[in-house]
């Protein structure tokens, strides 16, 4: 079994009957470069190896590994709802129904939580910049009667003083909404910038009607011990991050 180390359990004012939680790179079975909780089934890892690394996580949270869906993320703007029985191509999974996870996979992109604050709705989504700009969180939000009640908590993803970026990138956002431009630095790379995806995520939440955001203070790229990146080695596993009702 895995230990307390091998996940971060966010810190939120989320109801008690909401459990949530983001994996990182250490406690599982698979070999390097998969090393070693490795819960992607798409990257070339051995498909025991990722199977054995589910079934892990699943008894962590205390569901059958039958009960999760796992989607096929397209860095899209599609959030679906759960339960599905079928593999879906999305960026994002909504419910209300009790002991469903809601769960994304990402090496550098944003994971992002939800639940409403009576603990009755939950969802989770894939950010990547194209996601971000297309909108995926404020799809995500829309999933929820009343935006004003949802909390998000932002998970593991690249740093803002990591993530260099061409002028284009930044420009698909400015050209949405001029205050993005705060998220983007120069960088020492002439025409690039640095982006802080946990700034632009905060703004498009807030536009959305969610002001009640927690976490989003970790740097995937530069802490290898605990996190997988895949700007940073190519080849590299996934995390999970899932948000469910007890």
């Amino acid at each position: 079994m895995s230990s307390e180390s091998d996940f971060i359990v966010p810190d939120w004012p989320a109801p008690a009957r909401v459990t949530a939680l983001s994996t990182v790179r250490t406690g599982g079975v698979s070999t390097a470069p998969w090393d070693s909780l490795n819960l992607g089934g798409h990257v070339a890892d051995d498909p025991g190896s990722v199977e054995r690394n589910r079934r892990r996580l699943a008894e962590r949270v205390g569901i059958p590994l039958s009960g999760f869906r796992f989607l096929n993320q397209i860095h899209g703007t599609r959030i679906v709802e759960f339960p599905s029985e079928r593999v879906i191509d999305a960026d994002g999974c909504a419910t209300s129904r009790p002991g469903v996870p809601c769960l994304i996979m990402a090496a550098d992109c944003l994971p992002v939580l939800f639940c409403n604050r009576v603990g009755t709705r939950v969802a989770a989504a894939h950010a990547g910049w194209r996601g971000l700009c297309g909108g995926v969180l404020e799809r995500a939000v829309a999933k929820f009667e009343h935006p004003g009640d949802v909390m998000a908590w932002l998970g593991p993803a690249i740093g803002p003083n990591q993530f260099e970026v061409g002028a284009e990138v930044r420009d698909a956002f400015v050209k949405q909404t001029p205050e993005a431009d705060s998220a983007f630095l120069p960088s020492s790379n002439p025409g690039h910038f640095l982006a802080d995806l946990y700034d632009l995520a905060r703004q498009r939440l807030a536009s959305a009607g969610v002001t009640d955001v927690y976490g989003g203070h970790w740097c995937t790229f530069s802490d290898s011990d605990r996190f997988f990146s895949y700007r940073r080695d190519g080849v590299t596993g996934r995390m999970a991050s899932l948000i469910f009702i007890e």
